[in-house]
């Protein structure tokens, strides 16, 4: 009975680790301070040689901040009515406009015109007729040198990293200046066809309008000019000559009045119906107007916060930072690789 709790006392106190102490963390760091001292001292060489301006060209950053307008037809900004328009001109745009314009930003189109443009083939010294695949080369290069998001603002920011701070100012510049095009030509895809309906549906108007006023001369040409006039002037002949017994002109008076019975109702239809037509007529010409200004006229889509202007101190590498970080990153490591090696041989 007395030995059981012996025993388990025994077995507890065999497997019992020792605490870490302040004392022992410092022997251990004094023990291999040689390797750490060589190892940090290599880190730190090691990184200052690698962000050295000969080996690791420095690149310089520019951002362009603008606001998407909310406008998408200049017609309807400038050439309706206040308390018609849709949206003010001059209103910035929200969220919506924010992400379509991040879209527009982000779209083979632009981009493709960026590269044709500032010819970055070049720029980033990829040969087509060397390199195996450039496209794929030239993206990776759009990937990392290139950032577009939006602000909490819901402002757009383009930057730009570039190892000439010129070229880098320029790029998000230009990007900006794209963006305008762009979108115009996204618009004109849809506005030019509206055009073109717009003006065949005029000239159809005009052209049944023409044939309306043709037949009207024909009236004319047959003596009906106005039909009500006519018949109220030719009633009161009637009735005078009725009146005073001529009957050779009474029956003259007749034929006529017959003749203006038989062709009246047209006359009067095509009266009223070139009354409808030509306020049909009134409102494609209005439309056509507006339809031909948002083709033939364009208004900036943005309103510019920041543009970009040339960098005068470096962006990347920062070597300050590189070099705290590459010596504290070598400082843990060699830490662990040591007490790897004491546990190691305190097995053995």
């Amino acid at each position: 009975m007395s030995d059981q709790p012996q025993n388990n006392f025994n077995l507890i106190d065999e497997n019992e680790v020792k605490p870490i102490t302040l004392v022992g963390v410092v022997n251990f760091f004094w023990r291999w301070r040689k390797v750490f001292l060589i190892s940090v001292a290599i880190a730190a060489v090691i990184s200052i040689v690698v962000t050295h301006p000969a080996i690791t060209k420095p690149k310089y950053k520019a951002q362009h901040i603008f606001y998407p307008s909310k406008n998408n037809s200049i017609s309807n900004a400038l050439l309706t009515e206040l308390n018609q328009r849709q949206s003010d001109p001059l209103e910035l745009g929200e969220e919506i406009e924010a992400e379509k314009a991040l879209q527009i930003i982000q779209s083979g189109a632009l981009l493709g015109r960026l590269v044709r443009n500032f010819d970055l083939m070049k720029h980033y010294g990829i040969d087509p007729k060397k390199e195996q695949f450039p496209k794929y080369a030239l993206d990776n290069k759009i990937k990392e040198n290139f950032n577009f998001e939006r602000t909490r603002y819901l402002s757009i920011k383009v930057e730009v990293l570039d190892e000439d701070p010129k070229m880098a100012a320029a790029l998000a510049n230009g990007i900006a200046v794209l963006y305008d095009s762009v979108k115009t030509e996204i618009q004109n895809q849809v506005a030019k066809p509206a055009l073109d309906i717009v003006e065949r549906a005029l000239k159809e108007k005009q052209s049944k309008i023409q044939s309306i006023k043709d037949e009207l001369r024909d009236l004319g040409m047959k003596g009906i000019t106005n039909y009500e006039e006519q018949s109220r002037a030719l009633a009161e002949e009637i009735y005078k000559t009725q009146s005073s017994g001529r009957t050779g002109q009474l029956q003259k008076l007749l034929d006529e009045q017959k003749a203006l019975i038989a062709n009246g109702g047209n006359f009067i239809a095509l009266n009223e119906l070139i009354k409808l037509e030509e306020e049909k007529e009134s409102d494609l010409i209005t439309q056509y107007e507006k339809r031909k200004v948002d083709v033939t006229e364009t208004m900036s889509h943005k309103f510019t916060v920041e543009e970009a202007t040339v960098p005068e101190i470096k962006f990347w590498p920062k070597r300050s930072f590189v070099f705290l970080i590459s010596v504290f990153a070598t400082f843990i490591a060699t830490a662990v690789v040591l007490v790897c090696v004491e546990l190691f041989f305190k097995k053995k």
